[in-house]
């Protein structure tokens, strides 16, 4: 009855904050609003048994990607009006080609992944798992799915190289 008032609550909070991030009109108070929720969302995780992926919620999300957010709203002036001039160094060939190259990549994952038998990912409840949660998603990870986790370090790498380009005018 506990777990279930305190598992009530929290969703209450989250679908709160959530409603505050996106109706808020100060951008850094709505990054804020969004730690919160990040944070209730790792508090949730606890509550159903999954530490790690409390822990990585709260280092991943909230500590990595909100960083990142607020360097995007502090380096970007949201009260500027749209410039009126096109870059000349601008490749628009180029990027079209990176990401139709980016798309035939996703579309390959998608059919390879599709067309092999999906390993059974967790243990069936009641069976004990040797080495624990952490050692099994550390498997997983590695071997059934690399390829997703390599294009998110990728995407990851892209948000970077945008932010720095974002935050250095002149290159």
């Amino acid at each position: 009855m506990g777990e279930a008032v305190i598992f009530y609550v929290l969703s209450a909070l989250i679908l709160g904050f959530a409603v505050l991030v996106i109706s808020t009109r100060n951008t850094v108070h709505s990054v804020l609003f969004l730690v919160m929720n990040f944070l209730l969302v790792a508090m949730l995780y606890v509550l159903v048994g999954a530490e790690f992926l409390a822990v990585i919620q709260v280092l991943v999300y909230a500590g990595g990607i909100v960083v990142l957010y607020l360097f995007v709203v502090m380096l970007v002036n949201l009260k500027r009006p749209p410039e009126v001039h096109q870059d000349p160094r601008r490749q628009a060939r180029l990027g079209l080609a990176v990401a139709g190259a980016v798309l035939a990549e996703l579309v390959a994952i998608i059919v390879y992944s599709s067309a092999s038998p999906a390993a059974p990912a967790v243990a069936a409840a009641g069976q004990t798992v040797e080495g624990g949660n952490v050692e099994q998603i550390g498997w997983l990870l590695y071997t059934d799915y690399l390829i997703p986790f390599e294009v998110a370090s990728i995407l990851l790498l892209v948000a970077m190289v945008g932010a720095i380009v974002l935050a250095k005018r002149e290159l």
